[in-house]
């Protein structure tokens, strides 16, 4: 079956936006983005629902056009110096169902031209979800590292962890690089011949069942069925 999720013309509109961003343009290439970035992505969120569902049943995969898996393409200028109004990337993030919010534990699809990937865990969640799942790791320090034998976790940049130990947390524990995580994240990155190829909704699936050890650990940590 053909890949009509992901094409190469959901990459050249993303590369001509990055080229282009600003309201003019967008506004006089709005069917394009409609037809082959919005429209084609709605209907892999609809498609990857049923296999999912097998990983685990509290995915949410949500295709409404706005308020959805889907992460809208107009960026959220009011506090950044930047002031370009889209994204130049496409995000689907498939979240558990008891957590409403993008940092909660999911699946992520970015579509960029070069830099596409697929990923899975919670990026920089809030401070009671961070320290839930550093309790977990003191508390259940085996099973977090079944978790680290299983998936390589994201480094990050150098502002992806702590300097120091988080206030309350042995300095001398010996999982104490993972309890100044900030995110907790492992990714498989896609080049953009993957990425449109016909194979890729299921490399996508499988990404996923890998990445469920670590995904199962973070659920357990903040009380969530998985």
């Amino acid at each position: 079956m053909a890949n009509d999720f992901v094409t190469p013309r959901t990459l050249r509109f993303l590369r001509e936006l990055a080229a282009n961003n600003e309201r003019e343009w967008f506004n006089a290439n709005k069917q394009r983005y409609l037809d082959d970035v919005r429209d084609p992505l709605l209907r892999f969120v609809d498609h990857a629902a049923a296999p999912l569902a097998k990983i685990s049943r509290h995915l949410r995969a949500d295709s409404r056009p706005v308020g959805g898996s889907l992460f809208r393409i107009h960026r959220d200028t009011r506090f950044s110096l930047d002031k370009r109004p889209y994204k130049t990337a496409a995000g689907v993030h498939f979240r558990h169902d008891a957590e409403g919010d993008v940092h909660g534990p999911g699946y992520y699809l970015h579509v960029e031209p070069g830099q596409c990937f697929i990923a899975g865990g919670m990026w920089r969640p809030p401070s009671e979800g961070l320290r839930a799942v550093r309790d977990a790791i003191v508390a259940r320090p085996a099973a977090w590292r079944r978790v680290l034998g299983a998936v390589e976790l994201d480094e990050g940049g150098e502002d992806a962890k702590l300097k120091r130990p988080p206030q309350g947390y042995d300095a001398a524990h010996p999982l104490v690089e993972d309890l100044k995580r900030k995110s907790f994240t492992v990714s498989r990155p896609l080049s953009d011949a993957q990425v449109c190829a016909a194979d890729f909704p299921r490399r996508f699936v499988a990404a996923c069942q890998e990445m469920t050890p670590l995904m199962a650990f973070l659920c357990r940590a903040l009380d969530l069925r998985w």
